[in-house]
C-alpha cells in the first residue's frame, strides 16, 4: 500500500502483514491517514507504527524516522507507561481511552514534561484476530500547564488573602453577592465572615450611619469599572467601638475585557486617623501657642520682605517703639531707622536674605517720641520672606556706656596714681642722687680743697652719674623702651657663665643648683639685658630667703607659654628659665603689683623697686614673658620665657673692638644735635679728644653740610630724638648718599631705637663718658677704609 503524505510518499507495504487487511480496513486506513487528526496505526507483533501528518507533530524530530519503526524503539523514555496498555488492546482486544495523561517524551534531543488525552483501538484481521492498534491522540500540554498555573495563582492568592492583615473581598456584580471574603475581616469588624458573606445588608447596618451615604456612592462608580477608594467608619458589633476603614475596589475582567467580578481591600486605618488628628491636635495647640507669643511678646518679631517691606509686626512695637502695628505693616523699614544706620540695615538685610543659618546684627529704630532704641536682631530667612526677632537693650547699651566710662574714669584714676607713684619714686631716687653731686660740686668750688679729697668728690659725681644712667634705663626696660642689641646665643652657656658669678652676688650661704639639658638651646635676645635679668632675679631670692637657703635654676626647652596675667597661651617653643628659692614667699594681695616699678616689700634703703620691672620689660621687649607663682612660707618661683630660635639667627659679625680710647687725629666729624647745650658741649669733648668738629643744629642742615662729596668730613655723629628728621633716618639717608661715611648715633631714649633698633650703626647711650664717646667713635672710624 503507497502512502503519500505531506512530506513525501512511503511505502506501507514495508509493515509485512498491511497486505493482508482486508479491503475496507485498508480503505479505512487510508482515510484516516488523510484526516486531520492525530491518528496512527501499530501493527503487528512489534507494533510498527504508521501515523498522519496531523500525529507527526506528536513524534517531533523523530518523524520521519519514526515511520515503519517499533513503538518502543520510538518512545523508549515512555515505554514503561505505554507498554502495558498496548498489551491490553492486543491481548484483550478492549479499547483503551487515557484522560490528560504525564508522559515524558524525548522529541528533540531533551526530554520533557508532556500530556496526552488519547485512546487505543483494537485492529482485528481477517479472522477477528487483534493484529494492530489505532491511535486518535491529542497533546493537552498546554491547557495542562495552564490549569495548573491558574491553580498555582489561585493558592498563592488564597495564601496572601488568608495572612494578610487587611481585608480581602471579591463580589458578583449582578446581585451584589460576596464570593470571598478574607479571614481579616472577623479581626477587623468583629464579625462573622458566614453572616455577611449571602447578606450585604448586613455590612451596610455595621456602616456608621453619618458615613453610610459616602460608602453607597462608591458602588457605582465600581460598576462602571472605576477603581475607586472610599473611608467610612464602622461600628463593631462585638465591642461596639468605631473602627476607621480605608476601602479601594476595583473591577476584574476576563480576558475579552468583560467585567466578571468586583475586588476590593478593605484597610484599617484607625490607627493613622489616631495620629493624624493627634498632629492636628499639635498643630492647632502650637498655632495657638505661637499666636500667644506672637501677642504676648515684650521682644518685636517681625516678618519683612527681602524688599524691606513689613509684612506683620507684633503688638510689641507699640510699647517698644511707639507705633502700633497697623501704621508700621506695608511700610519700608527706611521709614522707621535711625538715619545713621539705614546702610548697616540694607546690608544686615540682604545678608540675611542669601544666608542659610541664622544672623545676628544691632541697629538703631526711631520711637514715636524721636528717640533712637538700640535693637538687636536675630533674623532667619526663608525664600523671599525674613523673619526677625529683636530685642530692646537701649538700657543695656547705656549701662554698657556708663559702665565704659567708670572704667574709663577708674583707668585714668589708677593711671595717675601709678603716674604719681612713678613721679615720687623717680623723684625719691633722683634727689638722692643730684644731693650727691650737688654736694660734690660745691665742695669741688673750694680753692683749698686737697687733691686727695678732690679725687673723692670727683669719683662720687662720676659715680652718681651712672647709677642714675642705671635708674633710666631701669625705668626704659620696664616700659619696653630701651634700645636692646639682640643676638643669637645658647642659653645653656650663658646660664653656666650666671650661674658662677651668681655665688658673689647671692653669698656662701645660699646653695645654688642649675638644671638644664645636654641640648643646645638658642635664643635671641640681649645678652647684657639677659644677663641683667637674671641677677635681679636672684637678688630678689636671696633678699627673701634672707641670705640663707637654696636657690634653684632650671631651663626647659620646647615648651609652649601659659596664659600669664590674662593673656593668652602661645604656641612654642619657648625656652623657660626659672628662679625658684626657699624663702618667705610673696603675699597673694602683693603678687598681682611685683612688677609694678617702686613697688617693694622690703625695708626701707633696701631696695628700690626697679629689679623685677627690668625684668618684666626686658622679657616683654623680647617677645616673651615672666610669669611668678608663690606660696607664703614655701618659697617663689620666678620664670622667664623667651621664644627660642635656631642657631644662627639674626647673627651678623660684630664691630672691630677698639681696646683702648685713644683721641683723635685731626679727623672731621659732624655733629648733629638739635639742643645748644648739649651741641656746645660735644662738640668742645671731641675737640679736646682731638678732633675737628663742625655744629648742625637738624637732619636738613647736616645733609646739606654734607653735600655729594661728604664735605670733607670722616664721620658724623647724631642725636637720634630731633624735630623733623630723626637721627635713624639721616642714618639711612647718609648710609644711602655716602656709603663709606660711618655714623654714631647718641640718645637717652627713643621710641625709634625702642620698637626697631640701631640698624647696625654705632650707638652710644646718654649720659655717655669721653672715654666711651672716643671708643665708639674709633670704632666706626676703625670700620671704614680709608
Amino acid at each position: 500500500m503507497a502512502v503519500r503524505m505531506r512530506e513525501f510518499d512511503w511505502d506501507a507495504s514495508a509493515l509485512g502483514p498491511v497486505a493482508a487487511w482486508p479491503a475496507e480496513l485498508a480503505v479505512t486506513v487510508r482515510t484516516m491517514l488523510r484526516a486531520a487528526t492525530p491518528m496512527a496505526v501499530y501493527w503487528g507483533p512489534d507494533l510498527l507504527i504508521l501515523y498522519n501528518d496531523a500525529w507527526s507533530a506528536l513524534v517531533g524530530g523523530k518523524h520521519p524516522g519514526a515511520l515503519g519503526q517499533p513503538a518502543r524503539n520510538v518512545f523508549p523514555e515512555a515505554w514503561h507507561e505505554l507498554g502495558p496498555m498496548f498489551a491490553r488492546v492486543l491481548d484483550g482486544g478492549e479499547a483503551v481511552e487515557v484522560q490528560d495523561q504525564r508522559l515524558v517524551l524525548d522529541r528533540s534531543g531533551t526530554t520533557e514534561d508532556t500530556w496526552f488525552t488519547y485512546g487505543l483501538n483494537p485492529i482485528p484481521d481477517a479472522e477477528g484476530r487483534v493484529t494492530g492498534v489505532l491511535n486518535v491522540a491529542h497533546e493537552t500540554t498546554g491547557r495542562v500547564r495552564a490549569a495548573s498555573g491558574l491553580v498555582e495563582s489561585e493558592e498563592r492568592f488564597r495564601s496572601f488573602a488568608e495572612n494578610s492583615a487587611d481585608v480581602l473581598w471579591i463580589a458578583n456584580p449582578d446581585g451584589g453577592r460576596l464570593e470571598y471574603l478574607s479571614p481579616a475581616y472577623e479581626r477587623v469588624w468583629g464579625d462573622r465572615r458566614e453572616l455577611v458573606m449571602g447578606d450585604l445588608g448586613r455590612w451596610a447596618s455595621l456602616v456608621h450611619p453619618e458615613d453610610r451615604e459616602r460608602a453607597y456612592a462608591a458602588m457605582p462608580r465600581l460598576l462602571s469599572g472605576e477603581t475607586n477608594t472610599v473611608e467610612y467608619r464602622i461600628e463593631r458589633p462585638d465591642d461596639g467601638t468605631v473602627r476607621h476603614i480605608r476601602d479601594t475596589g476595583f473591577p476584574i475582567r476576563d480576558a475579552e475585557g468583560r467585567l466578571r467580578r468586583l475586588g476590593g481591600i478593605a484597610q484599617d486605618v484607625t490607627a493613622e486617623h489616631a495620629r493624624e488628628e493627634a498632629l492636628e491636635r499639635r498643630i492647632a495647640e502650637s498655632t495657638a501657642e505661637h499666636d500667644r507669643v506672637w501677642r504676648n511678646s515684650r521682644d518685636l518679631l517681625v516678618v519683612v520682605g527681602v524688599d524691606g517691606i513689613f509684612r506683620a509686626v507684633n503688638p510689641a512695637w507699640k510699647a517698644i517703639l511707639g507705633h502700633d502695628p497697623a501704621e508700621v505693616v506695608g511700610r519700608s523699614f527706611q521709614e522707621f531707622i535711625w538715619p545713621e544706620d539705614g546702610v548697616v540695615t540694607r546690608t544686615a538685610l540682604s545678608y540675611a536674605s542669601a544666608a542659610d543659618d541664622l544672623t545676628a546684627f544691632e541697629n538703631r529704630y526711631a520711637h514715636r517720641d524721636g528717640t533712637p532704641r538700640w535693637i538687636s536682631w536675630h533674623t532667619a530667612a526663608e525664600g523671599d520672606i525674613v523673619y526677625a526677632y529683636g530685642r530692646d537693650v537701649t538700657a543695656e547699651k547705656e549701662r554698657a556706656a556708663a559702665l565704659a566710662e567708670a572704667e574709663e574714669a577708674l583707668r585714668q584714676s589708677q593711671k595717675m596714681e601709678a603716674i604719681g607713684q612713678l613721679t615720687g619714686g623717680v623723684a625719691h631716687d633722683f634727689n638722692n642722687l643730684l644731693t650727691i653731686i650737688r654736694s660734690s660740686v660745691d665742695f669741688l668750688r673750694r680753692p683749698d680743697l686737697p687733691e686727695a679729697r678732690k679725687a673723692r668728690y670727683l669719683d662720687a659725681v662720676s659715680d652718681t652719674v651712672a647709677r642714675a644712667a642705671k635708674l633710666t634705663g631701669q625705668l626704659l626696660s620696664f616700659a619696653r623702651r630701651q634700645a636692646l642689641r639682640p643676638e643669637t646665643f645658647d642659653v645653656i652657656e650663658r646660664l653656666r657663665g650666671v650661674v658662677e658669678m651668681l655665688d658673689s652676688v647671692t653669698g656662701a650661704r645660699i646653695r645654688i643648683v642649675a638644671e638644664m639639658p645636654e641640648a643646645a638651646c638658642f635664643v635671641q635676645a640681649d645678652v647684657s639685658q639677659f644677663e641683667t635679668a637674671l641677677v635681679n632675679m636672684a637678688v630678689n631670692a636671696r633678699d627673701a630667703m634672707d641670705g640663707e637657703g637654696t636657690l634653684t635654676l632650671r631651663l626647659a626647652c620646647g615648651l609652649d607659654k601659659p596664659a600669664i596675667r590674662g593673656h593668652a597661651q602661645a604656641r612654642g617653643p619657648f625656652a623657660a628659665i626659672s628662679l625658684s628659692d626657699t624663702g618667705c614667699g610673696i603675699p597673694p594681695e602683693a603678687l598681682a603689683r611685683i612688677f609694678e616699678p617702686f613697688f617693694t616689700t622690703k625695708e626701707v634703703g633696701k631696695g628700690t623697686g626697679l629689679g623685677l620691672s627690668q625684668v618684666f620689660g626686658f622679657a616683654k621687649q623680647s617677645g616673651g614673658d615672666v610669669d611668678v607663682a608663690s606660696t607664703p612660707g614655701r618659697g617663689t618661683t620666678f620664670t622667664l620665657y623667651l621664644p627660642e630660635v635656631a642657631p644662627g639667627v639674626g647673627e651678623e659679625p660684630g664691630p672691630a673692638e677698639v681696646e683702648t680710647a685713644t683721641g683723635g687725629a685731626g679727623q672731621r666729624v659732624l655733629v648733629v644735635e638739635d639742643n645748644v647745650e648739649v651741641g656746645r658741649f660735644a662738640t668742645r669733648i671731641l675737640e679736646d679728644l682731638g678732633y675737628r668738629t663742625t655744629w648742625a643744629a637738624n637732619a636738613a642742615e647736616a645733609l646739606e653740610r654734607l653735600g655729594e662729596d661728604c664735605g670733607g668730613f670722616d664721620a658724623v655723629f647724631s642725636d637720634v630724638v630731633m624735630p623733623g628728621m630723626n637721627g635713624v633716618d639721616l642714618a639711612r639717608e647718609v648710609q644711602r648718599r655716602h656709603p663709606d661715611l660711618p655714623v654714631v648715633l647718641a640718645s637717652g631714649y627713643s621710641h625709634v631705637l625702642a620698637r626697631e633698633g640701631s640698624h647696625g650703626f654705632e650707638l652710644l647711650h646718654k649720659p655717655y663718658s669721653t672715654e666711651q664717646l672716643s671708643r665708639v667713635l674709633q670704632r666706626a672710624l676703625a670700620q671704614v677704609p680709608r
